[in-house]
């Protein structure tokens, strides 16, 4: 394990390259997915998710790494997915995520820049954690200092997921950030160069904000909220069963005579999210006061709540959608039915910007 492994948007998948499974190890689910590549598209493999036993993942630490791989071993020859090479991202209190400005320098002086001088930027003992960088290269003929895209993780908490991945069978070729996954996957499927676009993951526990600019990350951040407190807010307001819940907020249930006591729980939770995404793009705004947002794309299993997009849109003014991370993926309909596919589409989102990732390991 070098590091972590962030990706610059739109890398294009190199043949002879190995392909990996993506793995999303969420605090309520595991999500997998495996591409390949067709033509300047990919074909879907497989996919499916599988839920993990409560509190077995809280914060993206782990806290049962015994049931999360039984979890992932079931779910992985279900699903009979080839290989054992997997991708999979982390995010939560052990993971920062840094824009910083220094002078510009090749690679290699930028490595040991940072190697040296990261006790400055980061709040970990430099000893307990794994760097790495990405060089946005902004500078100019007119500015010699360029933004640099710092991340680092802690070693035990990585080390604790190839340790139990390792443990049922698995070689993780690649460690990556909730955030970048994310921004992968949107930037294979919809490029990003010439629009500024706000991606917001809403978790079951957590929401990831990446506000991409011009094809470049310029602000992560992570919430400690998510749609399980939707549901659970919904299963107690009402005495119904944890499923009951979930099926009225994506709107598979018809909610009867709850309906206007439901649109309230909608409203009050959902506001909540978005309350922390005006934050993060009000930051945003502070720093970069001529680059408006161009849309906000909504994903995670929260974004299944039916007319959030609209609600976004609504309240911060910006067009508002729900991400399809299959958008340049072919599928076999007598396989995978396309309405289940477009119906899991926005939760398995950092499955398949991790499915992509091409490696040379």
């Amino acid at each position: 394990m070098g590091g972590l492994a962030i990706p610059k948007l739109n890398i294009p998948f190199m043949g002879g390259q190995k392909l990996t499974i993506g793995l999303d190890i969420g605090s309520h689910a595991v999500k997998a997915c495996q591409l390949t590549p067709f033509g300047d598209q990919y074909k879907l493999t497989s996919l499916g998710s599988a839920k993990l036993p409560p509190n077995c993942v809280e914060d993206g630490v782990m806290q049962d790494p015994e049931s999360v791989g039984q979890v992932i071993s079931t779910l992985l020859k279900n699903l009979k997915l080839k290989g054992n090479k997997v991708a999979i991202s982390i995010s939560g209190y052990s993971v920062i995520v840094k824009k910083i400005s220094l002078m510009a320098m090749d690679e290699s002086e930028l490595a040991n820049h940072i190697q040296t001088e990261a006790e400055q930027y980061i709040p970990f003992d430099v000893d307990e954690v794994f760097i790495d960088f990405q060089d946005l290269k902004t500078n100019t003929e007119d500015d010699e200092r360029t933004d640099v895209i710092l991340v680092a993780a802690k070693k035990d908490v990585v080390n604790g997921y190839i340790e139990m991945l390792s443990a049922a069978g698995l070689d993780t070729v690649i460690v990556d950030v909730d955030a970048f996954a994310l921004e992968n996957a949107y930037g294979t499927n919809f490029g990003g160069e010439d629009e500024n676009v706000a991606l917001i993951d809403i978790g079951a526990s957590k929401i990831n904000i990446n506000v991409v600019a011009k094809g470049a990350s310029v602000l992560v951040r992570d919430v400690v909220m998510g749609s399980r407190i939707l549901t659970e807010t919904i299963q107690n307001h009402f005495d119904i069963s944890p499923e009951e819940a979930e099926d009225l907020k994506i709107g598979q249930l018809e909610p009867g005579d709850k309906i206007r006591e439901l649109e309230d729980i909608f409203v009050n939770t959902c506001n909540q999210w978005i309350t922390e995404a005006k934050r993060a793009l009000d930051f945003y705004y502070s720093n970069y006061p001529d680059e408006a947002i161009d849309k906000i794309v909504l994903s995670g299993g929260g974004a299944k709540v039916k007319g959030l997009a609209k609600l976004f849109a609504e309240e911060t003014g910006i067009k508002s959608e729900i991400f399809n991370p299959f958008f340049k993926t072919n599928a076999d309909p007598d396989k995978i039915d396309p309405d289940y596919l477009k119906n899991v589409g926005p939760e398995m989102a950092l499955s398949t910007g991790l499915a992509i990732r091409s490696t040379n390991i």
